[in-house]
């Protein structure tokens, strides 16, 4: 990585102890079947965020003050099973310091590992997927760590909720649950979408944010564009209700794929990161302490555990 700090945030700020929040980069591109250049994502995202105001006029809040500290990049890559494991082994680390944990990709296949380690420290944990595409196939081109399975293990483990869908394969279908999937031709006509979506999920959520969620016509660097998007104050409506309604427990966002053109889609990247730290710290002063509430007792217990649709959230 290019930067020393996170945003280049004084060091104070970006001491591991000191930080209520860890961001981890990984520059992994290892499955990507159409544009490869994923790999390039974290090093845009921090160039991106190293020139972004630091003041939030919506939260009017500084949220890099709670302390950011952005750890080594994960450059696991001899297999995407190897890499899967690094993240998910690196992601719990911290998760057990106290620590807000997010991470950058990187392809979607990086979020194999993150969801393995939030379910296992959280317990009764909602993964909330903002995507294009519905990353439910169990295995693609002889790999279960495949992009295009990306939340196929989500489904299986934890209470999953698909948001911005427009593009699957009808293998798929025998895995979704329509009942919690958002597809974005319903949404487009649906005002009640996101009290719905938040109605389904547990009190603990995970994020995982697809870049190619949002329309091209604001998202055009992603490897696998899709029409028919999310746009950007849709989007903040939303992440902003789920961070009030819900005890977001960390996030990645993923997919970046950036151009030497066109540097809108790695700053958009970089305000939609800071915006959700920004919700997530709303309110609370830079002197309180952070209590993740992770569950270290859970020892991944929880991990093959499915939610019955009749559970009532």
């Amino acid at each position: 990585m290019k930067t020393k700090t996170y945003a280049g945030i004084p060091e104070q700020y970006a001491k591991l102890d000191q930080s209520k929040i860890v961001l981890i980069p990984v520059p992994y591109d290892g499955t990507s079947t159409w544009q490869k250049g994923a790999d390039k994502g974290p090093d845009a995202f921090l160039d991106a965020s190293a020139n972004m105001e630091l003041y939030d006029i919506e939260t009017n809040s500084e949220v890099y003050q709670q302390g950011v500290f952005l750890a080594d990049a994960i450059t696991e890559n001899s297999s995407p099973e190897a890499m899967v494991e690094a993240v998910h082994q690196a992601t719990k680390k911290y998760i057990k310091k106290n620590k807000f944990v997010t991470v950058f990709g990187g392809e979607h296949s990086i979020s194999i590992g993150t969801i393995r380690a939030f379910n296992e420290m959280f317990e009764d944990i909602t993964v909330l997927h903002i995507d294009a595409h519905a990353d439910l196939r169990e295995s693609y081109e002889g790999s279960k760590c495949n992009h295009a399975c990306a939340v196929y293990e989500a489904s299986q483990t934890t209470n999953l909720i698909q948001v911005g869908i427009r593009s699957m394969d009808i293998i798929e279908k025998t895995v979704m649950d329509e009942d919690k999937t958002y597809f974005a031709h319903e949404m487009a006509q649906d005002d009640n979408w996101m009290d719905s979506a938040i109605d389904q999920m547990t009190d603990n959520v995970f994020i995982t944010f697809d870049l190619d969620a949002l329309d091209p016509s604001i998202m055009p660097s992603t490897g696998t564009p899709e029409p028919g998007g999310l746009f950007w104050y849709e989007t903040l409506e939303f992440l902003k209700q789920v961070f009030e309604e819900k005890n977001v427990v960390g996030f990645d966002i993923v997919e970046l794929c950036p151009n030497t053109v066109d540097k809108s889609s790695d700053f958009l990247a970089a305000k939609l990161y800071y915006k959700m730290l920004s919700y997530k710290f709303e309110g609370e002063d830079i002197d309180d302490d952070f209590e993740s509430n992770f569950n270290d007792s859970l020892n991944g217990a929880n991990k093959f555990s499915k939610f019955n649709d009749e559970d009532d959230y």
